[in-house]
């Protein structure tokens, strides 16, 4: 546990570096290769996708906004008051803040994400905003299952929050076998408000993953960064680029980072041979139809009850019930 500015405690269950080290040595020896995308977040990855919201490309997190600040209202009449409000990937929270505004009586507010110097600061900034919320941060990889900290009050019921869709990180047995972990969290009497990016045009897909300025390629390069600090990694970030397209027959955009030439990196004492070309894949963003995700909810017994969308029909924000 670890103390905030603002006098709210962090509950740190952020992977260690052993379990880093397993995680992207397994992924290196998989054909191909790959990189958990949760590893992208460290301090100057999470800061990066703070930059990417923002750019005239990434229409998700403005679609998303707009959403949210038009229908937070209705959204927080479906959560119901007294909750106690998870979300999933909270970063700097900026979206948590027009829900709360309207929530009836919230009773604390716990955002997880694995960035820990991150969390710290969005959750201090949150708890200056709404002192009479029990601001509860937990420093994790959210694909695990982790307690719910104590709130000071009891709540009527817990609700996750996950936006920004990124559910679509997650193939469909993943995707499945998270949704599950939320329905047992929240249990009986929760919901679930998440955030999908639904099928459209390619272009305006594959631009939001490629943009003009770069940022998004610094973003992906920095997780090689982020394996050099860390576990003694020599990756030349010189020799590898960010490469996204979409895939319309699973209907994802696939981010990798290829290789510019034959070349060897070691990550300790192990090492791994790149052919020139090669993709180390680093993420998926599958894109959705509200019905098909629906559908897919109820797999593991969560029902729609509302949905909302932007005026351009973008993006979706739906709202689910567990069934019991």
């Amino acid at each position: 546990m670890g103390n905030l500015d603002s006098g709210t405690t962090l509950c740190d269950l952020q992977p260690s570096t052993a379990v880093f080290l397993k995680d992207v040595l397994a992924g290196l020896r998989e054909s191909p290769k790959q990189l958990p995308s949760k590893y992208l977040y460290d301090e100057r990855g999470s800061s990066l996708f703070d930059d990417i919201c923002q750019l005239d490309e990434y229409y998700l997190t403005r679609s998303e906004d707009q959403i949210i600040k038009k229908y937070s209202q209705e959204m927080a009449d479906q959560i119901g008051p007294g909750v106690m409000l998870v979300e999933y990937g909270s970063g700097s929270s900026t979206k948590t803040m027009a829900l709360l505004e309207e929530l009836a009586n919230p009773v604390s507010y716990v955002p997880v994400d694995i960035s820990r110097e991150h969390l710290s600061q969005s959750a201090a900034r949150v708890s200056r905003f709404f002192p009479a919320i029990d601001v509860l941060p937990v420093c994790a990889d959210f694909t695990q299952p982790f307690a719910l900290p104590k709130s000071e009050r009891q709540p009527t019921h817990a609700a996750v929050f996950f936006p920004g869709s990124t559910i679509g990180n997650f193939e469909r047995d993943e995707a499945l076998a998270m949704l599950k972990q939320i329905a047992d969290l929240c249990g009986d009497g929760g919901g679930l408000l998440i955030g999908i990016d639904l099928q459209k045009e390619v272009d305006l897909i594959e631009s939001a993953y490629n943009d003009a300025l770069g940022v998004t390629a610094e973003f992906s390069l920095n997780l090689l960064r982020h394996i050099n600090r860390e576990l003694d990694g020599d990756f030349d970030l010189e020799h590898f680029s960010h490469h996204a397209v979409y895939d319309n027959v699973e209907n994802r955009v696939e981010i990798s980072l290829v290789s510019h030439r034959d070349q060897h990196v070691a990550i300790g004492d192990h090492l791994f041979p790149f052919e020139e070309d090669e993709p180390i894949i680093t993420e998926y963003s599958h894109k959705y139809t509200i019905e098909g995700f629906a559908a897919l909810a109820a797999e593991v017994g969560l029902t729609l009850r509302r949905s909302w969308t932007d005026d351009r029909e973008l993006f979706a924000v739906l709202h689910f019930a567990l069934l019991t």
